[in-house]
């Protein structure tokens, strides 16, 4: 029986994505990345000096963190205070190992950069919605960075972008929502850069075991997905293929 996406989308097809810069202030760069429903507030934080491990290498850092916001969802989610969940120390870790592989922490010099992804609104997709916009954030950042003479070039070496793809009944469904996350038997999300190099694959069978043309056909969808989201990127940073 083949699955009917309830948002009438095509099984390879995204849902409307959106990236709004500079929505914040104070925050060295800030963006808005929207998914379908969800949405996620990225800001950018350098501050100067390393980690100890770090200091006199002439490299510099880059940490994520993730929260997701009480009203985020339909029942309220309680604000993780002195301890954070198993789940949202994974998420922004994976946030974190994504978007260091898109820079030179060596150009960078001995700064410390914080992405935060604070979800407003999750109708699934929060950590790839929270990578897609955390890249456009930090390449903004160092853009301005550069603009100011505080930085020779931007250290950005590679471009980023994260999908889920899941199988419903024997069929891959690219970028999950909601209603379709909770439903899948299998479920994947995989971080890229724009060559389509694989950065992370994360995915569980959630009902039947996954055999190898399966897999594949969830590779095929995710770099269809990513290709799409790095035009998307590089549109709203004002690159040029």
């Amino acid at each position: 029986m083949s699955w009917q996406r309830p948002d009438g989308r095509e099984r390879d097809q995204l849902r409307p994505v959106q990236f709004e810069l500079d929505y914040t202030q104070f925050a060295a760069a800030s963006v808005l990345a929207k998914s379908g429903n969800t949405q996620v507030l990225c800001t950018v934080t350098i501050q100067p000096g390393v980690p100890r491990f770090l200091q006199d290498t002439g490299k510099g850092w880059l940490t994520a963190e993730y929260r997701m916001l009480p009203g985020a969802t339909p029942q309220r989610q309680p604000r993780e205070l002195m301890k954070l969940s198993g789940r949202t120390q994974e998420i922004q870790r994976l946030i974190g190992r994504s978007l260091r592989a898109a820079v030179d922490l060596q150009a960078m010099g001995e700064i410390t950069v914080t992405v935060d992804a604070d979800v407003l609104q999750a109708d699934a997709g929060t950590r790839t919605t929270s990578i897609n916009g955390g890249f456009v954030a930090l390449a903004h950042a160092f853009n301005k960075m550069v603009k100011r003479g505080e930085l020779k070039r931007s250290p950005i070496i590679h471009q980023i972008a994260a999908i889920s793809v899941g199988m419903m009944h024997g069929e891959a469904l690219l970028d999950l929502n909601y209603q379709e996350d909770v439903a899948a038997d299998i479920d994947f999300n995989v971080v890229m850069r724009d060559d389509l190099g694989i950065i992370e694959l994360q995915g569980t069978a959630e009902a039947e075991s996954l055999n190898r043309n399966q897999l594949n056909q969830i590779l095929d969808y995710a770099e269809k997905g990513i290709t799409e989201l790095c035009q998307l990127q590089r549109q709203v940073l004002g690159l040029t293929d």
